[in-house]
């Protein structure tokens, strides 16, 4: 009986490939479209991922995400190096200055000031040069995506020089960092060179980071420095999760992509259905005759979800192919970089794709449930 499923489905050549199509198609919209709001939102947290060296974030009660910066007085920086179960915290400064190459291309970037002693924060993939070399005068790191904004041919060199808000800064170092959000260059240098750079106000210290001492939890020592200070303090992990949920509430990103999944969803299940209703009812008379000569409802029902099961699992597959096509033509696009086919939203496109087949055999089972076995021998 499978092998005889099968023989109708692919005997109608045209229906067989429509039916693969729009289940391709809509596996494809779902995963890359959602893979893309994954690769996103996981941009939104670029800064914070970078830091691999220190637990806990701590800011002004107000800030809300990364990018939303209230500087703090100096003091609080030994409020929260006097709080129990602090092995020790720096200083980090987030500013947006203008840079400026010799050709007179320019770009906002993101400055990150690390702590002048400890270098706390500092990239640590780096391409070519060291982080020690940031000791130096007028020294930053750039990222490897904003060199090559600035110079987009050539080889990686050292000792280049750009303009941060008119003052001079010298490449010493180029580093692998996350992309961020927004596509600007990202640097790095000394807490005391970026106050240079950014000119100097009454506050200028924007994080602090902290780490426990052996034995206490970063989550705890959060929930100390948050009680005795009065200031926010989070685990990289939470102020990453603090950053993406602000994205979602206050930016129209998750519905634009919700509505493409949602539209990927209906077509999907409204072409196949359709489709496959169609190919059913073209079938009746050998479904028919199948029921004349004793075949069950069940196994009828049965070859009508392995037909099913067969183009939506080929479909899925076809579709799954492309979005990861596409991420891999594109890994090398400096500002395409980073976007993922997730684990996760392979899963759950797989179970959207299982739903979709469900709702298209529905009624082709319904139909073939209901039917005579006397109407094959009519006219």
């Amino acid at each position: 009986m499978n092998y005889i499923a099968l023989k109708m489905l692919v005997d109608d050549r045209a229906k067989y490939l429509g039916l693969i199509f729009s289940i391709a198609f809509a596996a494809f919209l779902i995963s890359h479209q959602c893979s893309i709001f994954a690769g996103l939102m996981s941009r939104t947290t670029s800064q914070i991922k970078d830091v691999t060296d220190a637990s806990v974030w701590v800011m002004d009660a107000s800030v809300q995400y990364v990018d939303e910066v209230k500087a703090l007085p100096e003091t609080e920086l030994y409020r929260v190096r006097a709080v129990s179960g602090v092995e020790w915290a720096v200083r980090l400064f987030k500013g947006l200055p203008t840079a400026k190459a010799a050709d007179g291309r320019f770009r906002t970037a993101i400055l990150m000031g690390l702590d002048d002693a400890s270098l706390a924060g500092a990239p640590r993939n780096m391409l070519v040069g060291s982080i020690d070399s940031l000791r130096e005068p007028d020294a930053v790191v750039i990222d490897l995506a904003g060199y090559r904004y600035f110079y987009p041919d050539g080889p990686l060199e050292l000792g280049r020089e750009l303009e941060l808000n008119d003052r001079r800064a010298r490449i010493v170092g180029i580093c692998n960092a996350s992309a961020p959000f927004q596509t600007f260059p990202v640097m790095f240098s000394r807490y005391s060179v970026a106050m240079n750079y950014v000119g100097p106000q009454r506050n200028m210290m924007s994080f602090i980071l902290a780490e426990p001492k052996p034995g206490v939890p970063a989550r705890e020592l959060a929930a100390r420095i948050g009680a005795e200070t009065g200031l926010k303090a989070l685990t990289g992990p939470a102020f990453g999760w603090a950053t993406i949920m602000y994205y979602i509430r206050n930016t129209g990103i998750p519905v634009n992509f919700g509505i493409t999944v949602i539209v990927a969803l209906i077509v999907g299940t409204v072409v196949s259905g359709q489709t496959f209703y169609i190919f059913a009812i073209e079938n009746m008379k050998h479904f028919g005759a199948l029921k004349a000569i004793g075949v069950t409802d069940a196994r009828l029902t049965g070859m009508i979800l392995l037909q099913a099961a067969l183009v939506g699992f080929i479909g899925y597959a076809l579709g799954i192919c492309m979005t990861t096509v596409f991420f891999l033509a594109t890994k090398d696009i400096i500002h395409l970089r980073g976007f993922i086919v997730y684990g996760e939203i392979a899963a759950g496109t797989f179970f959207i794709i299982l739903f979709i087949i469900a709702i298209a055999s529905l009624l082709s089972i319904r139909r073939v449930r209901n039917l005579e076995p006397a109407a094959v021998f009519r006219g």
